[in-house]
């Protein structure tokens, strides 16, 4: 073991038995940056998925809600026929009218008129009776919505619904 005495102009070359050395630490901060950044990443690009798939899910909400309100304005005309199927079209267009130009995919726009009591969405018989009150259901549907971003589809999911219902006013048949 050498002197661990230091004059002016030495340099240590041992102390307790290791050697002392800038070069000993070389290429530790590119490491501690790998992982730093792989971690910053990864965090940046989770709040940006997220972000994503909650504007567009809200976006799907909104033109949703928009349609089943929709659907509450259209009034009956006095010597027409029952306005039921004219309230879910209204509604279905209001919809996907709601969602055109701003999403990437196409989306899909169901409108349905179902009896509250059954769930009978075929032929429901609506009326002003507690138990024959009716309503509409707008559901709107994106697919495909992984392959918006370039890198890991696997951070968003495949589809996104956005979904209303609103009773209907059961003094119109």
């Amino acid at each position: 073991m050498t002197s661990t005495a230091r004059g002016p102009g030495t340099r240590p070359t041992r102390v307790a038995g290791r050697r002392r050395s800038a070069g000993a630490q070389r290429g530790a901060y590119a490491i501690e940056f790998a992982f730093v950044f792989l971690m910053f990443f990864g965090l940046v690009y989770a709040t940006l998925c997220y972000g994503i798939a909650l504007t567009l899910r809200m976006g799907l909400q909104h033109a949703a809600e928009e349609g089943a309100r929709a659907a509450l304005r259209y009034q009956r005309v006095v010597g027409t026929a029952s306005p039921l199927p004219l309230r879910r079209a209204q509604a279905a267009a209001i919809a996907a009218a709601r969602v055109e130009g701003w999403l990437a995919t196409p989306a899909e726009v169901v409108a349905q008129i179902c009896q509250s009591a059954n769930d009978d969405c075929v032929a429901p018989v609506c009326g002003p009776e507690w138990a024959r009150r009716c309503q509409i259901r707008v559901t709107v549907t994106a697919r495909g919505i992984d392959r918006l971003l370039p890198l890991l589809n696997f951070a968003l999911p495949a589809t996104l619904t956005g979904q209303a219902s609103m009773l209907l006013d059961g003094r119109l048949p």
